[in-house]
């Protein structure tokens, strides 16, 4: 099985200069935790909803109505590619302790994103380690 039959498609990415709170409206409206930070044409980051948290909410000085993207991101992000076999990146997922990886095709261009999540519901359950399993159930 290959990681295109199991990402979540459709996915955009938004500017970092793009506000928290619009950010949040994102991962509501389209049911995602986490949103993909593009510039100049190329991934630079994720925020994801425990970002918009513990780098954002949890600290006194946070301003929601100021604070953008680049302030929460996490950059350095890792992706995997469409056609890779989907264990290698359940594996890679494992390995780096992420729930979500950016799936890119061979242009190195974004096309969706591999969520623990969708993994736990469309791979064939010997895929699925036990680590896998206890992460996905744990967050649904």
């Amino acid at each position: 099985m290959k990681v295109k039959e199991a990402m979540h498609k459709g996915v955009d990415w938004v500017s970092p200069d793009t506000s928290v709170a619009e950010l949040a409206r994102l991962m509501r409206d389209h049911d995602v935790g986490a949103v993909p930070i593009g510039e100049n044409d190329r991934l630079i980051g994720m925020v994801t909803d425990r970002d918009i948290v513990c780098k954002g909410v949890a600290h006194d000085s946070f301003d929601a109505g100021d604070a953008t993207a680049r302030d929460v991101m996490t950059a350095q992000i890792h992706c995997c590619r469409e056609d890779d076999d989907l264990a290698k990146a359940i594996r890679h997922m494992e390995q780096l302790k992420v729930r979500r990886l950016p799936v890119i095709n061979k242009n190195k261009r974004m096309i969706g994103i591999l969520s623990l999540g969708d993994v736990s519901h469309t791979a064939p359950p010997d895929l699925l380690s036990e680590c896998v399993k206890s992460v996905a159930a744990h967050h649904h």
